[in-house]
């Protein structure tokens, strides 16, 4: 899909893993970008990619009346991945979501505001039936609940703006920060840790497909409603539930070996143990682990794994990238 030529495009999260990649996307498409950073290296960083920036901060709202004004399409994929506290959670992903969507229903004519969400906002699945957006959510992180949080503020708003909500699972491609470094060591080794006992599947989706289906959802989704939590609410995925079993073994192929590595189980009260150290040794170097308790929490649920069939029917979204090449395309990098 190719995105309307000239149209003008607001942006939140454009310096972040999924952001970078969408900016360069609707740049080479010929649309004109504008992106929130705070950073005077960020805007260096958004400007050689020809996106202009504007300086700004979705906790404080600086920034955000000039961000969304005269724009045709609002993207917004900023927000916290991890925090110590509840606070530091609650006041970027809810409160500057809903800082952002009143800007943008201030607007004399609202254009569409699509929210990069997550899975973990739904919660986790069962074993053989992946959520489905007419599910009720139920987060059991931390911050799956700001980002549930973030969701219920925009569909307050409903009715003063079109709002579209796009949840993807675990996303991996170029410039991934978190799930293939953390994994791709493990399997070089050959030997790989799982957290628990027992099989556990996870929906996985490639960057680009992601993309493809926030610039989907701005153009043609449904719209949130007060009424009806479910419509507008879009799951996306490569359509496959993977076991970490399989990941490990597609790693390793990737990497050009004939066997998976060994996997090998951990109990989930030493994860979270684990978790708890690694969090303290953060603190004393001034940072937040990547594994942390509230990841822990996550960890304890054995699928994270939801149905892309409503993306399917209502955005025409289809997965381009399989497990294997993205994979493939991204080591031979």
């Amino acid at each position: 899909m190719t995105t309307p030529a000239h149209a003008r495009f607001a942006i939140t999260g454009a310096t972040g893993f999924i952001g970078r990649r969408l900016c360069r996307r609707i740049v080479a498409d010929g649309g004109e970008l504008v992106a929130l950073v705070r950073k005077a290296s960020a805007h260096r960083v958004v400007a050689a990619a020809g996106v202009r920036p504007v300086t700004g901060d979705l906790v404080t709202g600086e920034g955000l009346r000039e961000l969304v004004r005269g724009a045709d399409y609002v993207l917004h994929l900023g927000g916290l991945v991890k925090s110590r506290t509840d606070e530091g959670f609650r006041r970027c992903n809810e409160e500057g979501t809903r800082r952002l969507a009143e800007e943008v229903a201030a607007s004399a004519s609202p254009p569409p505001l699509v929210v990069c969400s997550s899975l973990a906002a739904a919660g986790p699945a069962r074993e053989g039936r992946p959520r489905r957006e007419e599910d009720p959510p139920r987060p059991v992180s931390r911050y799956g609940r700001s980002k549930l949080a973030a969701e219920e503020a925009v569909r307050a708003l409903s009715d003063r703006l079109p709002a579209t909500v796009v949840r993807p699972p675990i996303v991996y491609g170029p410039g991934d920060p978190a799930f293939l470094p953390s994994l791709l060591p493990m399997v070089r080794t050959g030997v790989v840790l799982k957290a628990g006992f027992g099989p556990r599947g996870y929906s996985l989706v490639h960057v680009d497909d992601v993309c493809e289906a926030l610039l989907a959802a701005a153009l043609r989704g449904r719209r949130l409603s007060a009424e009806r939590p479910a419509d507008g609410v879009y799951s996306v995925s490569d359509g496959t539930t993977h076991t970490w079993e399989d990941l490990c073994a597609a790693l390793a192929r990737a990497l050009g070996r004939r066997r998976g590595p060994l996997v090998l189980p951990v109990p989930l009260a030493l994860v979270g143990a684990v978790a708890g150290g690694a969090e303290l040794v953060g603190r004393v170097r001034g940072v937040h682990p990547p594994l942390n308790r509230d990841k822990a929490v996550e960890l304890r649920s054995a699928w994270w794994t939801c149905s892309m069939e409503r993306a399917r029917r209502e955005l025409g979204f289809v997965p381009a990238v399989r497990l294997e090449e993205g994979l493939a395309e991204l080591l031979a990098r």
